[in-house]
C-alpha cells in the first residue's frame, strides 16, 4: 500500500481529535479525553502533527508531537501520540510515521526523541524495539489534571 505523509493543518483537527479518542478507547481511557477542536485551534502553536494518507487521500494515522527542553540534553521532540487505524495496522505505516518524526527531529536539530508506550501494548513495544528504541522501565509518570493543578497551587 502506498502511503504519503504530510503535515496537518487546522482543517485536520476534527480527524486528529477522532484519532485521539480512538486511541483513548484502545488504551481503555476514553473518559480521560477532554480536548476539543476549538481547544486545538486555540492551542495550535503548541503542537504539530503528521498525517499518513492512502493514495485516495484517506487519512489513516497520526503522529502528534511537540518540542520540549530536557535539562540533561537540551532541545528534544516529544512524540505524544502515534496511532494507526486498526484496519491499516501491520502494513508499515507506523514505521513510516516514526521515520518522518525522526526526520523532523534531525531537521530541527533535536538531541532526543522521547515518547511513552503502555507496558501491555506488545505490538508497539515490538515495533519500537525493532527500530532500536531504548525502553526505560525505571521512570514513572507523575500527572496532575486541571482540578489537581488548581487544588495544589492554592
Amino acid at each position: 500500500m502506498s502511503i504519503s505523509i504530510r503535515k496537518a493543518t487546522p482543517e485536520d483537527f476534527p480527524f486528529i481529535l477522532s484519532m485521539i479518542k480512538e486511541l483513548a478507547v484502545f488504551e481503555k481511557a476514553e473518559e480521560k479525553v477532554t480536548n476539543t477542536v476549538d481547544q486545538m485551534k486555540d492551542e495550535q502553536a503548541l503542537f504539530q502533527c503528521l498525517i499518513a494518507e492512502t493514495e485516495q487521500h484517506e487519512p489513516v494515522a497520526i503522529a502528534l508531537y511537540f518540542f520540549a527542553y530536557y535539562t540533561w540534553v537540551g532541545k528534544s521532540l516529544y512524540l505524544d501520540d502515534l496511532y494507526v487505524k486498526e484496519t491499516y495496522r501491520q502494513q508499515g505505516i507506523a514505521t513510516q510515521l516514526l521515520r518522518a518524526v525522526f526526520d523532523v527531529a534531525r531537521t530541527e536539530k533535536c538531541h532526543r526523541v522521547r515518547w511513552q508506550v503502555l507496558n501491555w501494548n506488545e505490538n508497539a513495544l515490538a515495533l519500537y524495539r525493532k527500530c532500536g528504541a531504548t525502553i526505560d522501565g525505571q521512570w514513572s509518570n507523575c500527572d496532575f489534571d486541571g482540578e489537581g493543578i488548581a487544588t495544589f497551587s492554592r
